[in-house]
């Protein structure tokens, strides 16, 4: 979440004007920065929030997210008459509670546990929460293995690519464990096994894969890099396991990716995450982290809570949190089941392939990838462009009410700018059939440029 500190963006001073229509007798502004000495008529405080969230762009126009902005009518009446209730709260609302473990046993089989009859995991606020959980598991049984040959366990590391989401960085940096990063090479744009390997040692908590790259849709090769770490088990006897960060292709590759091997049908997954708010299919505020078994899970990490008159186990990094977007992930669970997901995901892997070939088929745009993999993809503007860049073109799009993100690549590939859009739920072939009018109505004008008007420091760069 955004942090308010005196180093970051200026804010307004000035206080907010009350239209003339809604004026209390003696009032014309309220303070912004304070609470007002008096109350205020509630259709008068709904109009002065309504006014100002008109300033957020179109959610069903916002192609840089992954998490989830539309939901069905009925998702949306559930959602209003749980959002009161307090899911860590399991004796006042033990319905919720139950219905939080058949998510919990629902994912366990998805990813195909060995242990799904016991199935051991957690809803979480989102795949931020979950990934640190995972890891600190990681990070514990490390130690405990080290404690008990001996060994030292002030120097603990984490392996993975330099393409994963900023929440590796921060668990990193929270719980002192050295991050060992590994960078783009050439067309390799994710983490290679062969390249994981090579950072691997005795002080490695972990490899950390990620199913579906933020920064193009991909997936990297968890049984690729599995096979590898059972190599160097055998030549160097280090055991190291793998997390898997499906923040989001845990939801799509069990339906329409069948062959792709990946969970825990490999013995060193320890652990998966997932966003339900993403390819969930559900609004923010949902994640879920699902263990192989009990024993990856060190019950040291385990707290047992008497709360309201119930001792509840509990493993979470915050406490009282809203149940309506576990209630909301089961109804899609129900609504939907195998053949709705897979029905839902392929339909949004045929629009995100068709977009793509689309947008290639303008002239000036090359694909990095295609919308095979995650229903997302990359595109960058072909060398031979040179009078505007990646960041005209998002600036172009933005006035015509869209949000494609444009960026440069992470280290060792910063010279690659593009453009990434994500299809999600609600993205129809119709939308996208807009957005290429809308792209054909500005390249003229781009064309017409005779330099880059924006770059990469003065444009609006950002992903998810």
């Amino acid at each position: 979440m955004a942090l308010k500190h005196p180093d970051g963006p200026e804010i307004r001073q000035k206080d907010i004007s009350i239209d003339p229509i809604f004026v209390q007798e003696g009032r014309t502004q309220i303070p912004r920065h304070e609470m007002s000495e008096d109350e205020m008529d509630p259709d008068l405080a709904y109009q002065i929030i309504h006014d100002e969230l008109m300033l957020d762009g179109n959610a069903r126009l916002n192609l840089a997210t992954f998490v989830g902005t539309w939901m069905e009518p009925q998702a949306q009446k559930l959602a209003s008459e749980t959002y009161d209730k307090n899911m860590i709260d399991k004796d006042e609302y033990p319905a919720t509670a139950e219905i939080e473990m058949r998510c919990v046993n629902i994912l366990s089989r998805l990813w195909n546990s060995p242990d799904n009859d016991q199935a051991t995991g957690c809803s979480t606020t989102g795949s931020s929460e979950a990934c640190m959980l995972g890891a600190l598991a990681l990070k514990r049984r490390w130690q405990h293995k080290r404690k008990a040959e001996g060994k030292p366990t002030d120097k603990p590391n984490i392996v993975m690519g330099i393409d994963v989401q900023v929440c590796w960085e921060k668990f990193a940096n929270y719980w002192d464990v050295e991050m060992r990063l590994v960078p783009m090479e050439g067309n390799r744009l994710h983490l290679s096994a062969e390249e994981a390997v090579k950072l691997c040692d005795e002080n490695t908590i972990g490899v950390v894969a990620v199913l579906g790259v933020t920064f193009d849709g991909s997936y990297e090769p968890v049984k690729e890099i599995c096979d590898a770490l059972d190599d160097l088990q055998k030549r160097t006897g280090l055991d190291i396991n793998v997390h898997v960060d499906g923040a989001s292709g845990a939801m799509v590759a069990p339906f329409i990716d069948k062959d792709v091997v990946w969970d825990f049908r490999l013995p060193r997954v320890a652990s998966i995450n997932t966003s339900g708010h993403k390819y969930g299919l559900v609004y923010p505020g949902v994640g879920w982290i699902i263990w192989r078994d009990a024993a990856a899970l060190p019950g040291d990490l385990i707290f047992w809570v008497n709360y309201l008159g119930s001792n509840m186990p509990t493993f979470a990094l915050n406490f009282s949190r809203p149940g309506s977007q576990i209630i909301l992930q089961y109804y899609n669970f129900l609504r939907l089941g195998i053949e709705g997901y897979t029905r839902v995901q392929s339909s949004l892997r045929d629009v995100a392939m068709t977009l793509a070939e689309n947008i290639s088929g303008l002239g000036p745009f090359e694909l990095i990838t295609k919308g095979d993999e995650l229903p997302v993809f990359a595109f960058k503007l072909k060398d031979e462009i040179k009078n505007y860049t990646v960041f005209d073109v998002s600036d172009a799009l933005r006035s015509r009410g869209w949000l494609v993100p444009a960026y440069t690549m992470p280290k060792n590939r910063e010279d690659l700018a593009v453009l990434r859009i994500v299809v999600r739920q609600g993205f129809t072939h119709d939308l996208a059939d807009m957005l290429i009018a809308d792209m054909k109505r500005q390249l003229p004008n781009l064309e017409k440029q005779h330099m880059p008007m924006i770059d990469k420091d003065s444009g609006t760069s950002f992903h998810h």
